[in-house]
């Protein structure tokens, strides 16, 4: 039998249960007063307590039989407290409506006031568009609003807030069947000059349209995301988000929209919507996001960025779905023009041995090689290898993969340091060396080039590497989001410290970061540029302690379940995994 059992022993069937935790007004203090005590502190609408001489307001206090735990009511019940309490009783606490907005699985909600249309006098008025995934609800009484629900379109959650704060006739609106669309203004700033610098834009902090407009002025803000984290605001219930937007077009002449692009046309998600699915949910694999939240099928375009987000959102426990992969990832190894692979065996650092170069000498020749090549990033590189060949060639070498076709770690490039260089001032060889060791065989959005120096002159190019430790005279700089290719771009600093592990710290949390907030597909350097290397050091350098310990431990989670193929020696997958298919043009 499904259900609940409880401590006295009783039982009560179940289908489903749903355990919700909330806050409790703390009403010890009255109860020791002898005050009227139910959920709340009773109080009256001049927040007096049943003793005369003792008032009470905010998250304690029960009035009408309704507790509030958010900072707006506590702010109205104030007014009136202050009115009383300074011997201008009058004004009355009449209580506040209370609303609420979040995103379910993906979905926007919004609701506010009483939506119960069986209660009497009341009236609903509906909208549903199931294709659409949009529904609307407004609960009237005397053609006054006094709730809504909202779903997938919440974007006149303010409009109605305000209709049912103000007690608004809505005959007119009715009459021209504008209720559930209500007409937009002329003037798209109207409904933010109308409000007072001392309205309460957030409820849920206390946030007022004159702390909101100061705030984006002395900082420049461009974003909602930037407002967020200077104001709170939007934070909480999030019903606020549309005023803050509006607030910002109004003053800033470069608001920036913040893009919700989805995913593919098969997962019709953004990816940060992705995310929060795949961890409530606890779907594990890439077919299990497309039957619930897609097509059921997927295309190129999705399944490698669902494989990559469930193995970072797990840490690497995860269903691995090798057709969810690139030909490369599906067969360790980097397809080239002519069909043939490229075998790019691991060199940490660019530091080899005799033993080691032996062992490609004897695969090459052995494989017939057509060509062996010394990479740009100091590695060697076999050319012309058959796909039949590559198990054998893996078994041969006897060494890591450098994963050279990965959307994941490359390398680290490194000059030669204070071991052998006369201006070498760090070890660039072992901090590059350890760097490769600790990221190796780890998936990123995209791929990831490192780069070691000894000393500013940047033998190894460290500061266009997405990530680079650059050695100076007693101290190391941590720079990130670097880049060489087309778009050329010099690291930004992220950090300067000490000593070695301090640097390694500092970019292991970067590497983490940019793992678990970057767009799938997404280089560094865009990511740096997209959100700004202040945000970037704000949430990881300078995040508190609970933070940067969150992120080290996802990244060492991930790690431990890490594993080469090539070393592992796994066997085929399938039958044609290592089989070469001719084109169907070279058919006979």
């Amino acid at each position: 039998m499904a259900g609940l059992r409880f401590k006295d022993g009783s039982e009560i069937p179940a289908d489903f249960v749903v355990i919700a935790a909330g806050i409790r007004p703390n009403t010890e203090l009255g109860r020791r007063a002898g005050l009227e005590v139910q959920r709340g502190i009773i109080v009256n609408d001049f927040m007096e307590t049943s003793h005369p001489d003792i008032f009470s307001v905010g998250e304690c206090v029960e009035h009408k039989g309704v507790c509030y735990g958010l900072v707006a009511p506590l702010l109205e019940q104030g007014r009136v407290l202050a009115a009383t309490i300074t011997g201008n009783k009058g004004p009355r606490y009449c209580g506040t409506a209370p609303a609420a907005k979040l995103k379910i699985m993906g979905v926007d909600v919004f609701s506010a006031g009483d939506f119960d249309e069986t209660a009497a006098g009341n009236e609903a008025v509906s909208f549903e568009d199931r294709a659409l995934g949009i529904y609307k609800k407004l609960i009237l009484r005397e053609n006054r609003l006094v709730g809504t629900i909202l779903v997938g379109d919440t974007a006149d959650s303010h409009r109605y807030m305000d209709w049912l704060q103000a007690r608004t006739d809505l005959s007119p609106q009715r009459r021209q069947l504008q209720l559930l669309f209500p007409q937009p203004e002329p003037d798209a700033g109207i409904d933010v000059a109308e409000l007072p610098d001392g309205r309460v834009i957030c409820g849920c902090y206390g946030v007022s349209k004159g702390a909101i407009v100061q705030t984006i002025r002395d900082r420049n803000l461009t974003t909602l995301s930037q407002l967020k984290e200077c104001t709170r605001a939007s934070t909480g219930c999030g019903s606020c988000s549309n005023l803050c937007q509006s607030l910002l077009r109004a003053v800033v002449p470069q608001f920036e929209e913040e893009e919700k692009r989805a995913l593919c046309k098969c997962v019709p998600l953004s990816e940060a919507q992705l995310r929060e699915i795949v961890r409530n949910e606890g779907l594990r694999s890439v077919q299990q996001v497309l039957d619930v939240h897609g097509d059921g099928v997927g295309c190129e375009t999705c399944k490698p960025a669902l494989s990559y987000m469930l193995d970072m959102v797990w840490c690497g426990a995860h269903e691995e779905d090798r057709s969810a992969r690139f030909v490369n990832d599906r067969v360790h190894a980097n397809i080239q023009r002519d069909g043939s692979f490229s075998v790019v065996p691991r060199i940490r650092g660019g530091v080899t041995s005799p033993e080691e170069l032996r062992r490609i000498a004897d695969v090459a020749e052995k494989y017939r090689v057509r060509m062996v090549k010394i990479t740009g990033s100091q590695r060697i590189d076999l050319l012309g290898v058959d796909k039949k060949d590559l198990p054998n060639i893996w078994a041969d070498l006897g060494m890591p993969s450098g994963q050279a076709y990965s959307k994941g770690v490359r390398m680290v490039k490194t000059c030669v340091g204070s071991d052998f260089c006369r201006f070498g001032v760090q070890d660039s060889i072992a901090a590059g060396v350890e760097l490769e060791r600790r990221f190796e065989n780890l998936f990123t959005p995209h791929k990831l080039k490192m780069g070691v120096v000894g000393c500013p002159r940047n033998c190894a190019e460290a500061t266009v590497k997405d990530i680079g430790l650059v050695g100076q005279e007693g101290s190391w700089q941590v720079v990130v989001g670097g880049a060489a290719g087309k778009k050329v771009r010099k690291a930004d600093l992220l950090l300067t410290v000490e000593s070695t592990e301090e640097a390694l710290q500092g970019a292991a949390l970067f590497f983490q970061y940019y793992r678990e907030n970057a767009n799938y597909l997404e280089r560094t350097y865009d990511f740096v540029e997209r959100v700004g290397i202040e945000r970037v050091r704000r949430e990881t350098i300078y995040a508190p302690q609970s933070v940067q310990q969150g992120l080290r431990a996802r990244l060492r989670k991930s790690k431990e379940r890490s594993r080469d193929a090539w070393l592992e020696g796994d066997a085929p997958q399938n039958p044609t995994q290592f089989v070469h298919i001719e084109p169907l043009e070279n058919w006979k």
